[in-house]
Order: structure tokens, then C-alpha cells, then sequence
């Protein structure tokens, strides 16, 4: 999609962090914006952050859950007509060693973070698939492409949304649909994921703390958002699939793929 101007994107988790910025790109090349997220006043001041100029509805709307997900494909079309963008984006962390984990922190962090996108495309790719024209992004991580130890169900999540992706992309293309489709995979990001427990249904104070202690310095030294959200207009408009923020990133992936085809161990790498 080269020309977006007057389009419609929805954007999940857009209250802060990459899902803000994307509103605020995407808004300035001129196209109109759904913002979904499940925090009310974070989303609200989001909204009011962007330019007069820019036309955009909020929607509250917990991702994890499929019949919020129609509702907020519902809510766009009875806003501005139609969609032509979606953002899977909204996502939470979640770390510590698998054998301290209960069913509980692996179904959240596996209900925002994977069954969020499959509900955002079972939603809304018919719809673009039928207009014929769209993009859909979905946001997984660098833990989609290499997994780092003490953060189990995220990885697990992130590398769902990399196959889901790379499977939606093929078969877009044995259909000849003119509907694109990216995958997102950053590193460390400033973003809030680091709080992302406080969403978490009856998450502890202690809980909380131990995932910000463990991932906020690294979140301090990443990327701004911004950057990710230039990356990612850039990859709609160029119908790029892939969309690496991080020049680290590909000699990881380097590692983990030679440890595969050598038959070795996979190497210890971080994210």
C-alpha cells in the first residue's frame, strides 16, 4: 500500500510505547485511526496526544478476548467505513524459570500475546481479503527468532505470531490477494512492558517488581518507539514482511540457524 492517505488503521495496544507511535506515524501520513486498549485513561490521553488534525476513535477492547476483537473491527467500520490497516500490536512480558510457573502465567502471557493476533486476523482478514486491499501487522519480537532462557511463555507466544505471519504470507500469495502482510520483531524497545503485570489478572506487587527489575535496564538502553514505527510505515508502503529494528539482530539469528543446521545445542543468546 503506497498511497495511505484517507485510509483507516487499527491499532491494538495503542494507549503507549511502538502502538502510540504507530497512531502518531500513521496519522501523519494522513490516515484515520482506531486506538484500542484495555487501560481507559492511558488510552484517552493517547488519543488527545495526537494533531487536531488527525481523525481517530478510542476503543476499549481486551485483546485477549475474541468477541472484543469483532467488536472493535465493528466500531471502525461504524466510524469511518472501512479498514484497511491492522496493527496487532498489543502485547505484556512475562519471565522467570518454567519450573515456577503455574497454568495461570502461561495462559495470560499466551492470550495476549498469541491469541490476540489470531483473533485480530480471523476478524479482520476476510474483510480486507474482500475489498481487496489491506496489511496486516503483527507484532511479535527478536523472541520469535531466538529464544532467551527465564522468559518461556513470551517466547513461546512471539514465535506463534512469526509463524502465523509466515504462514498468512504464503498463503496470501498462492491466492494472489493483494493484501500484505509484516511481522514485526524488535529488540529492546522503551516502552511499558516492563509494568505489564500490573494488567494481570490477581498479579502481585512482588510479581510485578521482579519483571521490572529483570527487564528495565534493558528497556533504558533500547530503541524509541519512533523508530520502530518509521520501520514499520516504511515496510507497509514497500510490502516488506520482515521488519528487523536492530542491527544485532540478524547475526543472532545467523547463531541459532548454524546451531540447527550443525546439530548443536542452541546457543545462549539474549534478547
Amino acid at each position: 500500500m503506497e498511497q495511505l492517505s484517507g485510509k483507516v488503521v487499527v491499532v491494538t495496544g495503542a494507549a503507549s510505547g511502538i502502538g502510540l507511535a504507530l497512531a502518531k506515524k500513521f496519522g501523519a501520513e494522513g490516515m484515520k485511526i482506531v486506538m484500542a486498549d484495555i487501560e481507559v485513561p492511558a488510552l484517552e490521553s493517547a488519543a488527545a496526544s495526537l494533531p487536531d488534525s488527525v481523525e481517530r476513535i478510542t476503543v476499549v477492547c481486551d485483546v485477549s478476548k475474541g468477541e472484543q476483537i469483532d467488536a472493535l473491527r465493528a466500531a471502525a467500520i461504524d466510524a469511518f467505513g472501512a479498514v484497511h490497516i491492522v496493527c496487532n500490536n498489543a502485547g505484556v512480558g512475562g519471565g522467570g524459570a518454567m519450573s515456577d510457573m503455574n497454568i495461570d502465567d502461561w495462559k495470560w502471557v499466551i492470550d495476549v500475546d498469541l491469541w490476540s493476533v489470531i483473533h485480530g486476523v480471523r476478524v479482520f482478514l476476510p474483510g480486507l481479503i474482500e475489498q481487496g486491499e489491506g496489511h496486516i501487522i503483527n507484532t511479535a519480537s527478536v523472541a520469535g527468532l531466538f529464544s532467551a532462557p527465564f522468559m518461556g511463555p513470551y517466547n513461546v507466544a512471539k514465535y506463534g505470531v512469526v509463524a502465523l505471519s509466515e504462514t498468512l504470507c504464503n498463503e496470501l500469495a498462492m491466492q494472489q490477494s493483494a493484501v500484505g502482510v509484516s511481522v514485526l520483531c524488535p529488540s529492546w524497545v522503551k516502552t511499558k512492558i516492563a509494568s505489564s503485570v500490573r494488567n494481570k489478572p490477581g498479579a502481585t506487587a512482588e510479581e510485578a517488581d521482579a519483571l521490572a527489575e529483570f527487564v528495565q535496564p534493558m528497556i533504558d538502553g533500547g530503541i524509541d518507539p519512533d523508530t520502530v514505527a518509521d520501520r514499520v510505515v516504511e515496510a507497509v508502503k514497500a510490502k516488506q514482511f520482515w521488519i528487523i529494528t536492530h542491527d544485532d539482530t540478524p547475526g543472532a539469528v545467523t547463531l541459532r540457524t548454524r546451531s540447527i543446521l550443525d546439530g548443536t545445542n542452541p546457543p545462549q543468546l539474549m534478547h
